[in-house]
Formats: C-alpha cells, structure tokens, sequence
C-alpha cells in the first residue's frame, strides 16, 4: 500500500490549519486521512508482533512470510 498521498495530504491540511480554519471537506479529508493512517500502522504493528513470535518460536519460514508482508505494506517488495 503507498501511502505517500495520504502523507501529502496530511501535510497541505496542516499547511492550511495553521492560516484558516477547515471547510467541511477538509474536515473530512482530514480525519479520513488519520483513520488510513492508523489502520496502516496497527497493520504494520500486528504483523511486527508476528515477526517478533515467529523469531521467538524460531520459525524461520513463517518469519520470511511475514517480512515479505511487511516490504509489500512498506512498498519495498523486492521481486524474486
């Protein structure tokens, strides 16, 4: 998942708080943004957990499953 627009947005809102207030669409533009940032992160966060577990158990395969994951989610895929 790229996330870069929903970073750029976040930015130009944070631009446009600080000289007026939002219009409604702001508004919502703003807060949709936050919510696909924070189910980004509490993906990113669960699939650490795992990776962590998996290093814990000493499940190297399923480590690398979810590594692979996480640089999919991160946009770092590396083609095999």
């Amino acid at each position: 998942m790229m996330m870069m627009p929903i970073y750029e947005r976040l930015a130009e809102l944070w631009f446009i708080r600080r000289v007026r207030p939002f219009s409604a669409q702001e508004q919502a533009d703003f807060e949709h943004c936050l919510a696909v940032n924070a189910s980004h992160i509490s993906r990113l966060s669960g699939l650490y957990n795992l990776s962590l577990l998996a290093s814990m158990t000493e499940d190297k395969d399923w480590q690398h499953e979810i590594c692979r994951e996480i640089e999919k989610i991160e946009g770092k895929e590396i083609p095999e």
